[in-house]
């Protein structure tokens, strides 16, 4: 019999309705994942993620873009609500804004993000918008590792949906956040059995 693996301890930064969290939360506590969520940390005190939050019993951290004379003040005061978390993964579930570099670099290898399109098109704002825009037939989501770039990071994991003739943005995201709900959590499982090996930019899974 194989020895347990030491549980992960991970935190998520949200901005919104957190039901990436969620899906995360919920394969932690059905064994899926071996770790621990030891905080959220978000920038809006009205998001949802919130409630999500405590109703699991995990600690909140809300670090108020709004009340901030600067982003570089902000970043300050993020960076430092994250090294208080002493976590040793940052899952960027619904979290409405670029990192900066000194982030970056201190957690370099150590975040991943979900987006809603198959990178490395249609990254940035709207992703399921442009992804109508532009006529796809396919489109889907990504589990990146975070780097410097928006959204340009190597990628963990893809997984796809069909575009259907009669799609609009709000049924399409409904589609592919379906399978977001998959991948993210499958990827941090990934990170916490440290079965991900990065070269370059490629991700192979052991």
């Amino acid at each position: 019999m194989e020895p347990e693996l030491p549980r992960k301890r991970i935190a998520v930064l949200a901005s919104g309705r957190g039901s990436n969290f969620q899906a995360v939360i919920d394969a932690i506590t059905a064994g899926d994942i071996p770790a621990i969520c030891v905080r959220l940390v978000t920038d809006n005190p009205g998001a949802y993620a919130i409630e999500r939050a405590e109703s699991a019993g995990i600690p909140v951290t809300t670090v108020d873009f709004a009340k901030f004379p600067s982003k570089t003040a902000y970043e300050e005061a993020l960076l430092a609500a994250m090294q208080d978390c002493r976590a040793d993964l940052f899952v960027l579930a619904g979290y409405m804004r670029i990192l900066g570099p000194e982030i970056v670099h201190e957690f370099s290898g150590r975040m991943i993000n979900i987006h809603p399109a198959l990178l490395p098109a249609f990254a940035g704002l709207h992703a399921q918008w442009q992804a109508l825009e532009y006529g796809v037939k396919v489109a889907g989501c990504t589990v990146h590792i975070v780097d410097e770039g928006v959204d340009t990071g190597p990628i963990v994991i893809q997984r796809c949906v069909p575009v259907l003739p009669d799609d609009d943005e709000a049924m399409l995201a409904d589609r592919i956040l379906a399978e977001e709900h998959k991948a993210l959590p499958l990827a941090v499982k990934l990170f916490c059995e440290d079965r991900l090996e990065v070269t370059d930019r490629r991700v192979r899974i052991r």
